[in-house]
């Protein structure tokens, strides 16, 4: 067998695009390459100026080359019986045959295989698959990006590995692939011709796997006992005082570390954090960016933790923090730290697979969609061999992978337990047995608020708690607190119920059943017949119903929030016109759906008690686990439409490009702070919460009164801390707000202001070379700014890309951004926060507007009546601490290390214009600003940056 890996460099990516250069090279059947080709070929038309950016090619490198005939006839050849492999093979085999037709050659019609569909199988946990990335990530020496001739041999290489990696292979991993990719595709053949290879070469270390059910595991059993720790002769800290302890810490990392430097806000922090635990004292403690406050919280807290044998819990806002603080600070800690502790990682429990689903749900080969899905269960075959968590987060699923999870995450409804054969097995179980031993335990915010729902029964039992990314938990605890139920809460678990004849649980049952022996099987398929076409009456109520709920948003509904949602606020005294024929069409679900449920609950329960088959006992949980769920989801729709509550407000989102399906309906505490007094600030010893952003005006006000903390200062139960920031900001940052700059009434751009903005980025960023990262509060003016901009820049070889324009995906969008210098990034809500560019990578940042929230946002409208009915003002009160806290959180994306240096351009002039400007302007860790004409901006840029380059220098 022979693989020819072919790169084309085309003109575009149209029918009337031309070819610009060929690469190939040819593998034998031992993946060692034979031969390689490479020829530019002269187009017919112009090359477009981004296509020379991208490839480096211009007009004057193919001015000699051959013609598109005379390179064909050279590579021909090459392609005799060849299996043709590229990355993303469609695009090349489709421009190689539209050549081949052009030129009168017969097309290629062998087999074909596509590297990335490899990758997606056989690396399961990579974040990206674009061709550069992953060569520098396998170490694949790979010089020319965009370089047909340079790419054709990475892709080789690239594909030899991912060969050499599926013959390795366990047997039993192999089979399963085979078994779930048999389409009759080429990848298909290639499995099975694999599989054959593997059976006659294997040598693979059998001790290496867990084989159990026809898989094999790199993870085993767990058991309940109490693993010892690591051999102490004695108690490490017998006798070793805390500021002992802490010059042992600093002895070791200048041992480990020769540029070691001590920071002085983090020894602060390791003495607050101590104190406060051991005087069973609250502490809210800000700390800037460069403080270090994973290890400021993290070793005081190890040394109380295991000195008084008390659990610590920590959590955190988003899982990128928790994935730091495992794969990052945990580890150097165990080098550092003076003795040994357990650290533990658990999450919420759908972000675990459950073995019993996945398997069931594999030999069914219960496949929705039936490429996107076989390609995912491959993934996880391959992903069960290398994972030891289990947790999702690991994984990098296609477009269908999400679906397809929640069908096999772990959830307590249809868990046996004990009884359950993969029990011992069980990654979510693990988790939890981890966290009960643990020193400390890491979670995020959303589970401590699960964990209070369950009264409890989740987490390990804790009295010290430490919540890093703290200003987010008031948000959150809302979200938790209250209710939230979308169009798919339903319909996820009517196609989990029935897909077709095929696929579903009750299809499976159904088959099941009649391979068993027993006088109730024919009234118990009777039954599966009878409720399936009321499941799917009950399904087109809900769609009705859904219409009528996504009309209100259409008709009354204003933007409300920067993705472009539409939002419609609900009060029970005035329901909107046509409310009663909503009212109608839920009594019909709730009536059918309470039916249908009793119907399969008592048939499940005659099942399980008559039959005992493992297989079978496994479909009736998991049918339970839905018909619970949708009991749940019937129930919460009554709760939302009587909107009984008055301590809540009820609003409905949607969006015009999904309409009625994406429709979400939420129901919010308006205020949570005396929940979180009672479930939290009450009853534990004491919790410490720290944030780069939590004090407003060098006040902790805002805070105390969001998390229900007012009094506990006075009563000696909480103290504040404010840590100053290490870095130097009036030398490594010029904030320059442009005077003369339009102001802009609403949030929608008028003409002038945009156009305005657009010259001032675009001149702007030409001075940078690009590494400019523009914060917008809405969508909808990114996208008026993102064509104009590109346009702008476009003679300039400098790149634009827009959030929800080039990817939805953040991590994606500043990978490219940090891969390609000479780019400027619009970015709304989520890059205002936990994005870190540290380096040249980014040299400015612009801030278009101040980040208020929209008042018209029912929940921010909900609060400001709330603090108007306590004769306070709201937009002191509310929407000035709100945006200055996320204008810190934004500012704080320019200097991420001591060496950054760069420039913030405000066009926002109400910072120098409006009596609450000085807010935002003071609460910035003192750089240096300077108000200047429009005119002036780019002058006074180019002075400070070549100010830097000349320390530099």
């Amino acid at each position: 067998m022979k693989f020819a890996v072919l790169d084309l460099e085309t003109t575009g990516h149209s029918v009337s695009d031309d070819i610009l250069q060929v690469g190939l090279a040819v593998l034998n059947d031992n993946l060692e390459i034979v031969e390689t080709y490479s020829s530019f070929v002269r187009p017919t038309i112009e090359i477009p100026a981004f296509i020379t950016q991208l490839t480096g090619i211009d007009a004057a490198m193919v001015t000699d080359a051959p013609e598109l005939d005379e390179v064909l006839l050279q590579l021909i050849p090459h392609l005799e019986d060849a299996v043709l492999v590229a990355h993303n093979v469609n695009f090349d085999a489709g421009f190689l045959n539209q050549a081949l037709d052009r030129c009168g050659y017969h097309p290629f019609i062998g087999r074909r295989l596509d590297t990335i569909e490899l990758l997606r199988i056989l690396y399961p946990s990579i974040t990206t698959y674009q061709l550069g990335a992953v060569t520098e990530l396998f170490g694949i020496a790979h010089d020319q990006h965009h370089r047909a001739d340079s790419d054709a041999i990475a892709t080789a290489e690239l594909f030899a590995q991912s060969v050499q990696k599926l013959r390795q292979l366990p047997l039993l991993t192999l089979q399963r692939l085979s078994f779930l990719i048999d389409n009759g595709s080429d990848l298909s053949w290639f499995m099975a011709e694999t599989l054959k290879y593997a059976e006659l070469h294997t040598s693979i270390d059998m001790n290496a796997y867990q084989y159990f059910n026809q898989f094999a595991l790199k993870a085993g059993e767990w058991t309940d006992e109490q693993p010892a720790r690591a051999d102490q002769e004695e108690d490490p800290l017998k006798d070793v005082s805390f500021e002992q302890y802490l010059d042992g810490i600093r002895q070791r990392f200048m041992e480990k570390y020769p540029n070691y430097e001590e920071r002085e806000a983090q020894t602060t922090m390791f003495r607050e954090v101590y104190d406060s635990l051991c005087n069973d004292r609250h502490l809210l403690i800000e700390a800037g960016t460069g403080t270090g406050k994973s290890l400021g919280y993290l070793i005081p807290a190890l040394y109380y933790g295991i000195q008084q044998e008390s659990k610590i819990v920590v959590s955190t806002h988003t899982i990128n923090l928790q994935e730091q603080l495992r794969q990052r600070d945990v580890p150097l800690l165990r080098e550092i730290l003076p003795f040994d502790f357990r650290a533990s990682i658990f999450k919420g429990r759908g972000n675990y697979l459950c073995l019993r689903k996945f398997e069931s749900k594999i030999n069914a080969k219960d496949l929705v969609a039936p490429i996107d899905d076989a390609i995912t269960a491959s993934q996880m075959v391959v992903w069960l061999s290398e994972t030891e968590t289990g947790d999702q987060e690991e994984l990098n699923f296609g477009n269908k992978g999400a679906d397809f999870w929640s069908t096999v995450a772990s959830d307590a409804d249809s868990c046996l337990n004990r009884q359950c054969p993969w029990f011992k097995r069980c990654y979510y179980h693990r988790a939890k047995h981890e966290s009960n031993i643990a020193d400390v335990c890491i979670t995020n915010h959303s589970m401590l608020f699960t964990d209070v729902q369950a009264d409890h029964r989740l987490l390990p039992s804790y009295s010290h708690l430490i919540i890093d990314e703290a200003h987010h938990v008031e948000e959150v605890a809302g979200k938790h607190l209250g209710m939230q139920l979308n169009y798919f809460s339903l319909t996820h678990q009517t196609t989990r119920l029935f897909k077709d004849v095929r696929s579903g649980l009750l299809p499976a049952l159904r088959l099941r059943l009649q391979q068993e022996d027993d006088e109730r099987v024919q009234a118990w398929t009777e039954t599966i017949d009878t409720v399936i076409p009321v499941f799917q009456d009950v399904k087109e109520h809900w769609d009705k119903l859904f219409e009528l709920l996504y009309a209100f948003v259409g008709e009354s509904g204003e933007a409300g929030n920067d993705n472009g949602q539409a939002v419609c606020r609900l009060r029970s005294d005035t329901p909107p016109k046509g409310w009663d024929d909503v009212l109608t069409i839920e009594n019909n679900v709730h009536t059918e759906l309470s039916r249908v449920v009793k119907t399969v609950d008592k048939m499940a329960s005659d099942i399980k008690d008559r039959l005992d088959d493992q297989s079978i006992q496994g479909l009736i949980t998991d049918l339970n686990g839905v018909v619970r769920d949708l009991t749940r989801v019937k129930d919460d729709l009554r709760t939302f439409l009587k909107m009984e509550q008055n301590s809540e407000v009820y609003w409905i989102e949607a969006s015009t490009t999904y309409r009625y399906r994406s429709v979400h309906l939420y129901a919010v505490p308006v205020d949570v702070s005396k929940q979180l007094q009672q479930y939290f600030f009450d009853v534990k010893d004491s919790i410490i919460l720290t944030s780069a952003t939590l004090s407003v005006h060098k006040s902790f006000q805002y805070a105390e009164e969001q998390l229900g903390l007012e009094g506990f200062e006075e009563n000696n139960r909480l103290k504040t801390v404010q840590l100053p920031s290490p870095f130097n900001y009036r030398e490594q940052a010029l904030v320059i707000i442009p005077r003369n700059f339009p102001t802009l009434k609403g949030s929608a751009g008028d003409p002038q202001f945009i156009s305005m903005l657009v010259s001032s980025l675009a001149d702007s960023a030409v001075e940078t070379k690009g590494r400019m990262l523009v914060l917008f509060t809405s969508y909808r003016m990114l996208k008026q700014v993102y064509e104009p901009l590109k346009e702008a820049l476009a003679g300039s070889g400098i790149q634009v890309l827009g959030q929800g324009i080039d990817s939805g995906n953040r991590t994606k969008l500043t990978r490219r951004f940090t891969q390609q210098p000479e780019t400027v990034l619009l970015g709304t809500s989520s890059f205002w926060e936990g994005v870190d560019i540290p380096g040249e990578a980014l040299t400015c940042l612009a801030i278009v507007r101040l980040p208020f929230q929209p008042p018209n946002h029912p929940l921010v409208e909900a609060k400001s009546e709330l603090l108007q009915k306590q004769k306070q003002n709201p937009f002191m009160k509310l929407s000035i601490p709100q945006a200055v806290i996320r204008f810190k959180q934004g500012f704080g994306r320019l200097v991420r290390t001591a060496k950054d240096k760069g420039i913030v351009i405000i066009y926002d002039t109400r910072v120098i214009d409006t009596y609450y400007g000085k807010h935002f302007l003071y609460s910035l860790p003192g750089p240096k600003i300077e108000t200047m004409h429009i005119d002036q901006m780019v002058p006074r840029m180019r002075e400070w940056l070549q100010t830097e380059e000349e320390e530099i220098g």
